[in-house]
Formats: C-alpha cells, structure tokens, sequence
C-alpha cells in the first residue's frame, strides 16, 4: 500500500531522499562541513547527504527533531548520532524504553528503537541551523510520506520549529496553538502532539531543559501511544 505521496515504504523514502539536491544552498554547506570536518572528527568520513528518518516503521511515536547537526547527522549519516543533543535524547528513550541502549554514536552500534521514529522537516544540515521556509518546503514530501505510512498516534516535537512542523503537516487549520514545554493538543484527526524543549546544548547545559523533564513527556507519550 502506497502513500498519497507516491511512496510504497518508509526505505523507498529514505533512498529517494537521501539522493536529492534540491535546495542549493543546503547542498554546498552540507558537502563543504563533511570536506573541511571538525579537527575532532578529521580522520573520519563524513555523510554530507540528506539524512533520512530512524528507527521503528510500526512506530506509535514519532520524535520530531528540526534539522541534522553540521557535526553530528551531517557526519554520522543518522538522525541525533554523534553529538550532545542525540546523547540527550537517546538516554531519555532508553530510560523510557523505546531504544535497547543510552547512545548512538554511529550508524552501525547496534542501536535499536521500538515503537518511536526519528525524523525531522528538514533533512540537510543548515548553516547556522536555520533553513529557509523555501528549505523546509523542498523537504515537506518527505515527512508527509513518513506520516503516512508510520501506525503513530502521538508526536513529540523537540522544539518550536518541530511543533510548528507538526501542525503544518497534520493540517491544522486556523489559530495555532502556542509552543510550550509539556504542551499538548489534540490534532485535527483525533491523534496527539505534545511539545519538550529541544536537546540542543543550549537548552541541556543551562538546565532549562533536565533530564526528568525529558522523561516526563516521552512517559506521556508511551502511555498516550497505548490508548
């Protein structure tokens, strides 16, 4: 069964994405990060393409990030892999149990998630972390095709990008409801969307963000997921 996208699977999705230079800009500055490299990383080959979704296709949580890191998706080839924020959120799914282990520090270490999946609007590492509303739409059959062809019943956005993503994507129409962390609305189709503050450094480091307020909402989504 194939999506209104034209999409039959969730792997056509990430083989067909992982090919595309359609936004220009995106393009050069994700393949001259992956040339130049961190001096941390100069010894490694770096992905400098696209970087598709992960995790479970039978998934009942989506987790809805905004972008790959220069250094760590753009690098690794695998959403949150390879830097601070995906340790963040990693640990949080282990503890909550949807991965097998608390890192993801390659796309070969065996990690494993059931029941969540990984993605974000946006696929190519953004200068600055900003992509453009031009970016964002180039990217959108994307993650709609993913939203069509995953089971999920709750989406968890890291972030108001993500939130205003989600809602984008589900069709809601007219005043939106405002971001907050622990936030929560019902979606246009009956299914949940909730809100945590992104995993970025930013957020981790000043403590604005904790690790159980972290959990508290991938709980929620686990026990929102079951109903």
């Amino acid at each position: 069964m194939s999506s209104p996208t034209g999409f039959r699977s969730v792997d056509e999705v990430s083989a067909t994405l992982v090919e595309c230079r359609a936004c220009p800009r995106l393009v050069r500055w994700r393949e001259q990060v992956a040339t130049e490299k961190r001096a941390a990383f100069a010894d490694q080959d770096y992905w400098g393409r696209p970087v598709p979704g992960v995790g479970d296709p039978q998934a009942r949580v989506i987790v809805l990030g905004l972008a790959p890191a220069a250094h760590g998706a753009n690098r690794t080839g695998r959403m949150f892999t390879g830097d601070r924020s995906g340790d963040w959120l990693y640990a949080s799914l282990y503890r909550t149990g949807f991965a097998n282990q608390p890192t993801s520090t390659s796309i070969d270490d065996g990690l494993e998630l059931t029941g969540a999946w990984i993605t974000a609007p946006v696929r190519c590492a953004p200068p600055e972390n900003k992509p453009t509303p031009e970016e964002r739409d180039a990217c959108a059959p994307y993650l709609d095709a993913e939203l069509d062809l995953i089971p999920w019943r709750v989406i968890v956005a890291l972030g108001a990008f993500a939130w205003a993503g989600a809602l984008r994507h589900t069709g809601w129409d007219g005043r939106k409801p405002r971001f907050a962390h622990g936030g929560r609305t019902t979606l246009p189709d009956g299914r949940t969307l909730l809100g945590s503050y992104h995993v970025s450094q930013h957020n981790t480091f000043t403590g604005r963000l904790t690790e159980s307020m972290l959990d508290a909402v991938f709980l929620e989504a686990l026990t929102e997921s079951r109903r």
